[in-house]
């Protein structure tokens, strides 16, 4: 039963919908574009179940579905017939055939119940060549009642004539101070751990979350602060073992989504960039309350003895370079292999 007022940040996107809703002039297509789990689905379900909702109301600044009324309670159990989630079965692309069987041959019906029908794209950036131009024409000529939502993390996968006959709207990070205060309101976080998936997440509140559930989140953290202690005492080719075994996530529980390598990876690098930003503030200033990884203190004062400015730049530095080979699809073993042979020369 979530509500405009339960998306954290995002004012300039909530003002746009609002606006839509307040007076009518309702576009045929969006494109919300976002990084993965940062949102972009929960918002989309949001204002379509507000526009269909039969007995829309005014609460806390807000127009806001009743909740109440039939097409209300359908959208809560994912089961309105005006609201088509378009569902791929090939995992990297959505074909031309599942847009045609889904969207543009399904357009002509009209909605079941409600004024709109509306259809909500995930992962639209998997759309091949030939599925954006059988969209196309959707977005050409869309009946009058027709709203397409294409969610995506990757707008420059699409083609300019779709950009063109779309509204976008980008999602923006989200302030750490509200992810906080929403973890701990919403999902009980204690207020350390509240705050540390914040500043890790970089305003993304789906990410946050996830992390602040994370198993693995918080064995990686363990792992890494253990492994820069034990630096100067191993061989290379121990230290290489050694950060495999971090990068090498737990099998997941039932009904549990695995952990991709790419997103083990993601958080390591993010994890170090971290640590070392922490280990940079405490040798200036020999504090604790400045630091985002305040409960591994004993680590960050022993790292800080053990490492100058200038060598904490330089290893920030190939932290920032690692991560952009790993973005550029570089070999990712190479890439890690690289930056501990960086980081050990730090020393």
């Amino acid at each position: 039963m979530a509500k405009f007022s339960d998306i954290i940040g995002q004012e300039h996107l909530k003002s746009h919908m609002q606006n839509a809703l307040r007076t009518g002039n309702i576009s045929h297509a969006f494109i919300i574009t976002g990084e993965k789990e940062s949102g972009k689905e929960f918002i989309a379900n949001i204002f379509a179940k507000t526009l269909l909702c039969e007995s829309r109301n005014e609460e806390n600044g807000y127009l806001e579905a009743c909740d109440k009324c039939h097409s209300c309670l359908q959208a809560d159990l994912h089961d309105n017939p005006d609201i088509i989630m378009v569902t791929h079965e090939k995992p990297n692309v959505i074909t031309v055939d599942e847009i045609r069987e889904k969207i543009r041959d399904d357009v002509a019906i009209k909605p079941y119940y409600g004024t709109h029908k509306i259809y909500i794209i995930p992962e639209g950036e998997k759309m091949n060549i030939a599925a954006q131009n059988a969209l196309l024409k959707t977005l050409e000529e869309p009946p009058s009642y027709v709203i397409i939502i294409i969610l995506t993390d990757n707008e420059s996968a699409f083609l300019p004539t779709i950009m063109s006959r779309c509204v976008v709207l980008p999602m923006r990070p989200a302030l750490d101070s509200d992810i906080k205060t929403f973890l701990m309101n919403q999902y009980h976080i204690p207020d350390y751990r509240a705050e540390l998936c914040a500043s890790f997440a970089r305003g993304n509140v789906g990410k946050a979350i996830l992390l602040s559930q994370n198993e693995d989140f918080d064995n990686m953290r363990k792992k890494i602060f253990s492994f820069f202690s034990k630096l100067k005492k191993k061989e290379i080719h121990e230290i290489i073992e050694m950060q495999k075994d971090i990068l090498t996530p737990s099998e997941p529980k039932e009904g549990e989504v695995p952990v991709s390598s790419r997103e083990m990876i993601d958080n390591y690098l993010d994890i170090l960039r971290i640590f070392v930003r922490d280990v940079t503030v405490y040798k200036a200033v020999e504090e604790s309350d400045y630091l985002i990884f305040r409960d591994e203190l004993s680590y960050i004062r022993e790292a800080s003895e053990n490492f100058a400015f200038d060598r904490l730049t330089a290893i920030y530095d190939s932290i920032d370079k690692a991560q952009k080979r790993i973005q550029a699809n570089v070999n990712s073993d190479n890439v890690l292999e690289l930056l501990i042979l960086d980081i050990q020369n730090n020393l």
